[in-house]
């Protein structure tokens, strides 16, 4: 009897081992893969949300940008990294939606490399002009257009991405041409625009919010269910009379497939805390974006719808991969 209840304690010991392990993490710093260049909205809400995560998990959360290929160059990199909880990535709907769906050869399968922890923000998309520019309208804008096809580019970040894909869409429902020039992130995209180099940039709210607010460029439209609040003079492209592009955007975070469960619930319920956070709220609703906490279920769904409508999307538009 004595050596089976020692044989038995022994059994529960070894089965507990991994359990413990896994329970420590994170025992060292986490790096935090953005897959676009500093400065683009992608990269804004996740430097809102690393260091109050890494606040709550007790070790630091270092966000590494690793930009190309509208998002693919880091989701890459991370889909074959060590599924151990140490490695994450902001998985947006350009880099897990868009990507796949205008890619002759994905180099990633968002559903299946991927394993989804829980949306961080719903972002408002935006239509900017410079400051400078004669146009001052939406209505103005496309009838330059109209006048003026192919004269004008727009730029976005990178061929195939989500801002350019929705600037096609835009061009298709509005029947007028532009000139697309792809950058390394909507970031240096700004800067062009700033610069007189394009015209037009289809940009996340979070990423124009501060330029908008100094006056260095011009929102013509919102893609928002409503105005927004600090913005009430900028329309929502339903109201224009296009409410096929007022679609916000969503942006979420992942880890490679097969992290073990425990540490894909423990990274769950710490973003929980962090976008209950009073000063995440404000600064993540300051930029333009509504934070939207989600179970992994959720946001595995999310990512599943949004891929067929992308598919759906790029064979309607007749774009040709890439």
């Amino acid at each position: 009897m004595h050596q089976k209840i020692i044989g038995y304690l022994s059994a529960m010991l070894l089965f507990a081992l991994p359990v413990a392990a896994i329970a420590k993490y994170p025992e060292k710093p986490i790096q935090f893969v953005v897959p676009y260049a500093p400065g683009g909205t992608t990269d804004l809400i996740a430097r809102i949300v690393a260091p109050k995560l890494g606040e709550i998990l007790g070790q630091p959360v270092v966000i590494i940008n690793k930009p190309g290929a509208g998002g693919s160059v880091g989701s890459s990199f991370v889909a074959k990294e060590q599924p151990d909880g140490y490695t994450i990535v902001m998985a947006v709907e350009s880099s897990h939606a868009v990507n796949p769906s205008v890619q002759k050869t994905p180099s990633y399968d968002p559903s299946k490399d991927f394993a989804p922890i829980s949306n961080l923000a719903n972002v408002l998309g935006v239509l900017d002009v410079r400051a400078s520019s004669d146009i001052k309208t939406f209505d103005q804008l496309v009838s330059v257009l109209k006048s003026n096809p192919g004269k004008m580019a727009y730029g976005s970040s990178g061929n195939g991405g989500y801002s350019h894909l929705f600037g096609q869409l835009f061009l298709t429902a509005t029947q007028t041409d532009m000139l697309h020039v792809p950058y390394k992130g909507l970031g240096p995209a700004m800067i062009d625009l700033l610069a007189g180099q394009i015209q037009v940039i289809f940009d996340n709210l979070p990423s124009s919010a501060a330029q908008i607010e100094s006056g260095s460029i011009r929102a013509l439209a919102v893609a928002s269910p409503t105005r927004v609040k600090n913005m009430p003079e900028v329309p929502t492209y339903a109201e224009v009379g296009y409410p096929q592009l007022n679609t916000p955007s969503w942006f979420g975070l992942a880890a490679p497939a097969n992290v073990p469960e425990n540490i894909l619930e423990i990274l769950n319920k710490a973003i929980k805390k962090v976008l209950e956070d009073p000063s995440v709220i404000s600064q993540i609703e300051k930029q333009g974006a509504v934070p939207d906490y989600t179970s992994r279920a959720k946001f595995a769904d999310i990512i599943r719808v949004s891929n067929k409508q992308w598919q759906d999307i790029v064979h309607a538009i007749k774009f040709e991969k890439i």
